[in-house]
């Protein structure tokens, strides 16, 4: 499993700088892909819930934007906050966890539970079955 020390504390860093005015709840996420490279992104809320988005997909969309195509994920940390700034045991929505597969099936993810101490998995264990677009 990778080290995570330094993604978490990115993540705590960034969870900081989401809007969210609607729901309070702080996201923020620090990846590190393959190439070493480490990249940030926080949830941005939006008064049409749907549009919103997740900070592990805003860290992967500035992975992509950076690396292209080639980016592969090696690992991952969550950290969520209450309003008050109390850490909360959140892990990467649904969405999110198919987003992870698509660019690093073997890649860790770290989050905290709900006794506050952090949980590091393999994004394969978070989405055993994930959708996987048949051969053309």
């Amino acid at each position: 499993m990778p080290d995570f020390t330094s993604l978490r504390t990115l993540a705590e860093q960034t969870a900081q700088h989401a809007y969210a005015p609607y729901s309070n709840l702080r996201v923020g996420a620090a990846l590190r892909a393959t190439s070493g490279a480490v990249y940030a992104g926080c949830n941005v809320e939006n008064a049409s819930y749907s549009i919103g988005g997740c900070a592990e997909r805003a860290a992967i969309a500035a992975a992509v934007q950076a690396e292209g195509a080639a980016f592969r994920l090696a690992a991952i940390a969550v950290a969520a906050f209450s309003d008050t700034g109390t850490p909360l045991p959140v892990s990467p929505c649904g969405a999110c966890r198919q987003a992870l597969i698509e660019f690093g099936i073997e890649a860790g993810v770290s989050f905290r539970q709900p006794d506050g101490s952090w949980v590091e998995v393999d994004v394969d264990a978070l989405l055993p079955y994930r959708f996987i677009l048949p051969a053309q």
